[in-house]
């Protein structure tokens, strides 16, 4: 089992994990359950980026001006999607700056991390010979196999939320396969990252209760925060 496969396990089982025992157990109130789910998230992408050597700053700023491309036309998908969905009651004054600071901008960056950019990166370094990834085979593989990684994780991290079990499943992959579409296109996570901060800001301000983009929901209004 390569290491890059061990990761992407890794990812899935921590997401997995995190959904099912604090809001598919505990119930805890969003931006309660987001105080457990962003820094363990943040921690072992971190623990990724250390211990592959790889730097940030190349990441970003490599092919930069087709990420942007790519994030607003993917950004344009979801967005559009958020707005198919019924719409409730918004928040006010500092409750919506909080809204969209931390369930829209953080949350959205955070889930990005675990459900595009890591799955890539860690298929990315399993290619280890770059002649291969330039050819039009090696490309083609690299971008299905991408895409798998990031199905993989997104299922199972979304499997945690019992809001997401059975056919419901199928969204959020739909949505966040878009998002990974763009960064394999464009090699730049900049084009998954910007869109899934926008789609999840749009979401606390159209629909903070009825918009499947920022789970946990509940029935019982009350849990929500």
């Amino acid at each position: 089992m390569t290491p890059g496969i061990i990761w992407i396990i890794i990812a899935s089982i921590l997401g997995f994990t995190v959904a099912a025992i604090f809001a598919g157990w505990l119930k805890l109130k969003r931006n309660v359950y987001l105080l457990f789910y962003i820094p363990l998230v943040s921690a072992l992408f971190l623990i990724f980026i250390i211990s592959n050597k790889l730097n940030v700053k190349e990441l970003i700023f490599h092919n930069w001006y087709w990420g942007l491309l790519g994030a607003v036309i993917a950004a344009g998908f979801v967005i559009k999607n958020v707005f198919s969905q019924p719409a409730s009651e918004r928040q006010k004054g500092f409750a919506l700056l909080s809204d969209i600071l931390w369930p829209g901008l953080v949350y959205g960056f955070a889930d990005a991390l675990l459900l595009s950019v890591l799955p890539i990166l860690a298929v990315k370094s399993a290619f280890t010979d770059p002649a291969w990834l330039n050819s039009w085979f090696g490309k083609i593989g690299f971008i299905v196999a991408g895409l798998i990684a990031s199905f993989f994780v997104t299922t199972v991290y979304h499997w945690g939320y019992p809001e997401f079990r059975g056919k419901k499943i199928i969204w959020p992959n739909i949505g966040n396969g878009v998002l990974s579409l763009a960064y394999l296109l464009t090699m730049n996570p900049l084009a998954a990252i910007l869109p899934h901060i926008s789609m999840h800001i749009i979401a606390m301000i159209h629909g903070r209760e009825t918009t499947g983009q920022v789970p946990p929901h509940y029935n019982d209004s009350s849990k929500q925060s």
